[in-house]
C-alpha cells in the first residue's frame, strides 16, 4: 500500500488486493486496484470528485495496459470535515492555515545559517520557531 499527496486536499492511497465483493468464479485468482482519495470536505463538486474517478481509473488501466483491468479498478472518495485535519498540529482553516503554514516553512528556511546535508545538522543550524 502507498500513500500519495494529492495537492494540499487530501491523499490517495492505491493497493492491489483480491476482491471479496466480486463474482469469485468470474475473477477467480485475480485481482483488483483499490483507490482510496481523502479530502477535506466541500473542496470538491460532485462532478470533480466523479471525474478525479476517472481519471485515477484511466490511470491505472493505463499501467496495467490492458482496458479489461477497467472493471476491477475500485475508487473510493472520502470527506473529512474541516476539524479532522491538521498541519503541524494546528486545526486546518483553509487557505488561512496553508497560508500560515507557507510563512512559518519561509521563516524556518531563512533562519537556517548554513547548508546542512544530515538530519542532525538541519536540527543543530535550524532554531526552533515559536507557535
Amino acid at each position: 500500500m502507498r500513500n500519495v499527496e494529492a495537492g494540499c486536499s487530501g491523499t490517495v492511497t492505491a493497493s492491489q488486493t483480491t476482491s471479496p465483493f466480486t463474482d469469485p468464479k468470474n475473477l477467480k485468482g485475480k485481482h483488483h486496484a483499490y483507490i482510496r482519495v481523502t479530502l477535506v470536505d466541500n473542496v470538491f463538486s460532485a462532478e470533480e470528485k466523479h471525474e478525479m474517478a476517472k481519471a485515477l481509473t484511466d490511470v491505472m488501466v493505463r499501467f496495467e495496459g490492458s482496458e479489461a483491468f477497467r472493471e476491477v479498478v475500485w475508487v473510493l472518495i472520502e470527506e473529512l470535515h474541516t476539524d479532522g485535519w491538521h498541519i503541524g498540529g494546528r486545526p486546518f482553516e483553509g487557505p488561512k492555515s496553508l497560508m500560515g503554514m507557507l510563512e512559518r516553512s519561509k521563516t524556518v528556511y531563512e533562519s537556517i545559517d548554513g547548508n546542512p546535508a544530515t538530519r542532525e545538522e538541519f536540527a543543530r543550524l535550524a532554531p526552533p520557531i515559536s507557535a
